[in-house]
C-alpha cells in the first residue's frame, strides 16, 4: 500500500469491534510496517486500556532484553535474502543453466536440428517459479505465509530472483545460437506471466507443470519430429509475445487477491 490510509480506515482497525475486510487489514498492516506517522495515529486511536496494557509490555520486554545478551548484528544482505530466495532454488537454477548450455551444444553438433534454446526459451523459468512459493522446498513457508508482506509481492520478488539468473543465461545462449534475443525473451516472460496468472486459481507449482507439459507436447515434440521451428517463434511473432506478456502482467495485477491465500500445495 503506497498512499497512506484513510484517517477513518485507521480508526476502525485501531477499533476491535469494527469489522474491515482482509484485503484492507493486510494493506494497512504492509504500509504501517514502514510509516511512522501513521503507527503514531494508530496509537493516538487506542483506548487508555490499550496503551496501558502495551506499556506494561513493552518494560517487561525491555527488562527482559536488558538482562540477556546483546543482539547479534543484523546484516542488511540476510533480510533481503530471505525475502527474494529460497536456497532450494540453486540446484533448479543449476540445472537450468545446464539445460540451456546442452541446447547451445546441441546447435553446434547439429545445425540444421529447430533451435533448441528458442523451443526451451518459454519453459525454462518454469522449474524456479514453482518452487518459488512453495511449502515442500522452503523451510520458513509457514512463518513467510504468516507475514503482511505474503502472496504476490513475495512470489514476484522470488520470481526476479529467478529471472535474473535465467534471463542473462537465456541472452547468452541466443548469442552463441544466433537465435533472435526477442524469441527467446519474450516468450520466457510471457510464459513466467502465464504461471503466476494461472497460479492464483491452481497453485503455481500446478501451472507450470501443466504448462511446461503442455508447451512441450503442442510444440516441442512436433519441432523436433519436422525439424523446424513453429509459427509461435517464427520471427513476426515477436509482437504477439509481447502483447500476450503485458495482458496477463495487468490480469496479474488485477487479481492480486487471488495470492493473498497460497496453499502449502501452491
Amino acid at each position: 500500500m503506497t498512499a497512506h490510509p484513510n484517517p477513518t480506515v485507521i480508526a476502525r482497525y485501531a477499533d476491535p469491534a469494527a469489522t474491515l475486510d482482509e484485503v484492507t487489514v493486510w494493506s494497512v498492516e504492509v504500509h504501517l510496517e514502514d510509516c511512522p506517522d501513521c503507527r503514531a495515529l494508530l496509537a493516538d486511536r487506542t483506548n487508555d486500556d490499550s496503551r496501558a496494557l502495551l506499556a506494561r509490555v513493552a518494560a517487561g520486554m525491555g527488562d527482559a532484553i536488558a538482562a540477556g545478551p546483546a543482539p547479534a548484528a543484523r546484516r542488511r544482505w540476510s533480510a533481503v535474502r530471505n525475502r527474494l530466495l529460497v536456497w532450494h532454488l540453486v540446484p533448479w537454477l543449476t540445472m537450468t543453466v545446464a539445460v540451456l548450455a546442452c541446447a547451445v551444444a546441441l546447435h553446434s553438433i547439429q545445425p540444421s536440428l529447430p533451435s533448441m534454446v528458442a523451443l526451451l526459451a518459454p519453459i525454462a523459468p518454469l522449474p524456479g517459479v514453482a518452487i518459488a512459493w512453495s511449502r515442500r522446498h522452503d523451510p520458513a513457508w509457514e512463518l513467510i505465509a504468516g507475514t503482511p508482506a505474503a502472496g504476490l509481492a513475495m512470489l514476484l520478488r522470488r520470481t526476479a530472483a529467478v529471472l535474473a539468473v535465467v534471463v542473462p543465461a537465456l541472452a547468452l545462449a541466443s548469442s552463441r545460437t544466433g537465435v533472435s534475443l526477442a524469441l527467446t525473451l519474450l516468450p520466457c516472460l510471457a510464459f513466467t506471466a502465464a504461471t503466476i496468472a494461472l497460479g492464483g486459481f491452481v497453485g503455481v507449482r500446478r501451472a507450470a507443470l501443466g504448462l511446461g507439459t503442455a508447451w512441450s507436447l503442442a510444440v516441442v515434440v512436433p519441432a523436433l519430429a519436422s525439424a523446424q521451428l513453429p509459427l509461435v517463434l517464427q520471427p513476426g511473432s515477436s509482437l504477439i509475445w509481447a502483447l500476450l506478456t503485458l495482458v496477463l502482467a495487468g490480469f496479474v495485477a488485477a487479481r492480486s487477491d487471488n495470492f493473498r491465500r497460497l496453499s502449502s500445495h501452491n
